[in-house]
């Protein structure tokens, strides 16, 4: 069995952020689960939602309190649709449901596509992703793709530190591709089609340009970077569409 699975339901031994469990009772929390994923992949408590779900492994205790950043190494993105009313987040004994605004701050934050609920755009970012990383293994055995735990360890040595803190790295701007995010002074920046945009849990905002050599600090992982170079296609949430 593909290991990356063991990350979501361990019950059901599936990646996917879908399941059959049945909600039993109706929330009654009166305040927000620490559960919404910022760029940096940092857990915050805020009403925002977004428009993506995803997990690593069981983060919670009885309490519903985070007790671990992540649980494996396998980090995923899930889709979000009705299906999803069928959980009550924090179930005991299964995954913490994560939720990211969208797939760039998914990205940034160090997730990848789940490979059952988003087969084919799993598919799609590990054949990029080692077209763009390991050109070599791709020469060698001729084939287009790496098992996804050896892409899960490459992406949890980018994301975490020696010390267990987010890894980043300096570089140009201008040197960067479109969805990549970065971090100048205390905001977090999408690199848009449109610039630049000032992240937040509700959605993107119009951000003053920067001088083409100002060096930022990028939060996206660099080998999903090299990836958006080779043509990895990340969705952006609707609010920092171009006007018109």
């Amino acid at each position: 069995m593909d290991r990356s699975k063991s990350s979501c339901c361990l019950l059901a031994s599936v990646e996917c952020a879908y399941s059959v469990f049945k909600m039993t009772t109706s929330s009654t929390r009166s305040a927000p689960l620490q559960n919404k994923v910022d760029p940096t992949g940092a857990l915050h408590a805020v009403r925002a939602r977004g428009t993506l779900m995803g997990n690593r492994g069981i983060l919670h205790d009885e309490r519903d309190q985070i007790v671990r950043r992540w649980a494996n190494k396998s980090w995923v993105t899930c889709c979000l649709d009705a299906s999803f009313q069928k959980r009550s987040p924090f179930t005991q004994g299964t995954y913490s449901e994560l939720f990211f605004l969208d797939e760039a701050t998914a990205y940034a934050a160090g997730h990848r596509p789940c490979r059952v609920c988003q087969r084919e755009k799993h598919d799609a970012f590990n054949r990029i992703w080692t077209a763009a990383n390991r050109p070599e293994h791709v020469v060698a055995t001729a084939q287009a793709r790496l098992p996804i735990a050896q892409i899960d360890t490459a992406l949890h040595a980018e994301r975490v530190g020696p010390d267990k803190a987010k890894r980043t790295y300096d570089a140009c701007v201008s040197e960067l591709p479109v969805g990549t995010m970065v971090q100048e002074g205390d905001r977090a920046l999408l690199l848009g089609t449109g610039g630049l945009w000032r992240w937040s849990f509700h959605g993107y905002s119009p951000a003053p340009a920067l001088p083409a050599n100002t060096r930022v600090r990028v939060l996206t992982p660099p080998s999903i970077v090299a990836a958006f170079r080779m043509g990895l296609t990340v969705e952006i949430h609707p609010s920092a569409a171009i006007p018109g």
